[in-house]
């Protein structure tokens, strides 16, 4: 009901100006993805800048392909969205993105200019070799793709490498994303990882890897994983995982800080390992596609949503990681409690910084990680082997934990709805 109020909102909004679009900036994002007071603080500050109203119309989607098509198909004059890292590099190669004008934004406020991270302009070099993606996208939010794991049924050791997929001891105890992207690349880095280990490949090159060989054997490798599989999820996992009734999880980052705090209101100890073989890095970021209209404002806007306070507030919100490069972002994060790991990939410097490695990897452990890419036209074959994978794991118990689920997921709907707000998956 939310969702269709505020879209028929949004329909108003649009129809009332429609004769003065220069006004309005449609921003079309995740659901649940920042902290939309600082809205109307960009509509104010917009103004004060610039001497010039706007408002914004805030439309939200579930899938990168939803938003993909109706920009690409249906020449949607949407002024900012935010992409995940695979499709800003479809939109890239595809000429769907407008290069960002940061020369026109003040050195005072150029907040994009000022905080990205060294770390950030790296990895988006890496989207396409021939066209710079810093020069097109500003990365939003980040994480890894990791196992997120109960202490006490699962050790360190075990979730520190990705063969605790097909262990026998988890039998039934495994949830799996619903995610053939974020699973397939992991898996590939298991079953190279002599070659990589002795400089043949590299995870970069990996990443590029689509052959009939590697879906192969990618493919065989998660059917050794058959049994142990409880279900394949797109959010449930964690909740399932906070109530003992999985013992390892394939997961984001950003959904395991979810479940570790909310295991740990009940008692229940749950961990986040990124395993040694190495693992996916992804980002969501923010661009203006080629049918925008307000070029200008979706500048400001893009750079107001790199300005530290906004960022930190986002984080609160959101549960997941800015990839704001201030230090004011990560001395927010600080926790005593906490030991000193090494982030100075991403702050210069911060060598010894008490913050949650489930938020910032240590050094060592993004140095085994890499940024996925679109597969293109390979793109089918992906989807054709996870649906033999997902089909010959089709049983009986998989329908039983579905049914059982749904209902959890139903009553937890209605226990956050009047008891408290939850922090949402969006990958």
């Amino acid at each position: 009901m939310k969702k269709i109020f505020s879209a028929l909102l949004g329909a108003l909004m649009l129809a009332s100006c429609a004769s003065d679009r220069d006004a309005v900036l449609k921003v079309y994002n995740w659901s649940d993805y920042i902290d939309e007071s600082v809205i109307p603080e960009f509509e104010q500050w917009y103004q004060e800048q610039t001497g010039e109203s706007i408002q914004v119309i805030y439309q939200t989607f579930d899938i990168n392909e939803t938003m993909l098509a109706k920009i690409e198909k249906g020449h949607e004059d949407y002024d900012v969205v935010c992409p995940s890292d695979y499709i800003i590099e479809r939109m890239l190669n595809n000429g769907l993105l407008m290069p960002l004008d940061f020369a026109a934004l003040p050195d005072s406020i150029n907040y994009i200019k000022n905080n990205r991270s060294p770390y950030i302009s790296e990895v988006f070099s890496k989207i396409n070799p021939k066209i710079d993606a810093n020069d097109y996208s500003v990365a939003f939010m980040w994480g890894t793709t990791g196992l997120l794991y109960n202490s006490k049924f699962v050790t360190d050791e075990e979730a520190a490498t990705w063969e605790a997929l097909r262990n026998p001891k988890f039998e039934g105890k495994l949830f799996m994303k619903d995610a053939p992207r974020d699973v397939f690349s992991p898996v590939l880095f298991y079953l190279k990882k002599d070659e990589l280990a002795s400089g043949a490949i590299t995870l970069d090159e990996l990443m590029q890897d689509s052959s009939d060989e590697s879906i192969a054997a990618v493919e065989e490798f998660l059917a050794q994983c058959k049994n142990n599989i409880a279900g394949y999820e797109a959010d449930f996992g964690k909740e399932q995982m906070t109530q003992e009734r999985g013992w390892i999880s394939l997961n984001w980052s950003g959904d395991a800080v979810w479940a570790i705090e909310e295991a740990a209101e009940v008692g229940v100890d749950l961990r986040y390992s990124v395993p040694q073989e190495g693992s996916n890095v992804w980002f969501d970021g923010w661009v203006i596609p080629k049918y925008a209209h307000n070029v200008k404002a979706a500048t400001y806007f893009i750079d107001f949503m790199c300005r530290p306070d906004i960022a930190i507030r986002n984080m609160d919100v959101t549960g997941y990681v800015s990839a704001n490069g201030d230090l004011s972002v990560l001395e927010s994060q600080v926790d005593e409690e906490l030991d000193p790991i090494d982030v100075s990939y991403f702050f210069p410097g911060q060598d010894s910084v008490r913050v949650s490695p489930v938020l910032y990897p240590d050094i060592t452990t993004i140095e085994h990680c890499a940024l996925m890419h679109d597969w293109g036209q390979d793109t089918d074959k992906l989807i054709s082997m996870w649906s033999r994978v997902k089909g010959s794991n089709a049983n009986a118990t998989t329908v039983i934990v579905v049914v059982a689920v749904v209902l959890a997921l139903l009553a937890l709907v209605v226990y956050k709805r009047f008891f408290g707000r939850r922090k949402k998956s969006r990958r």
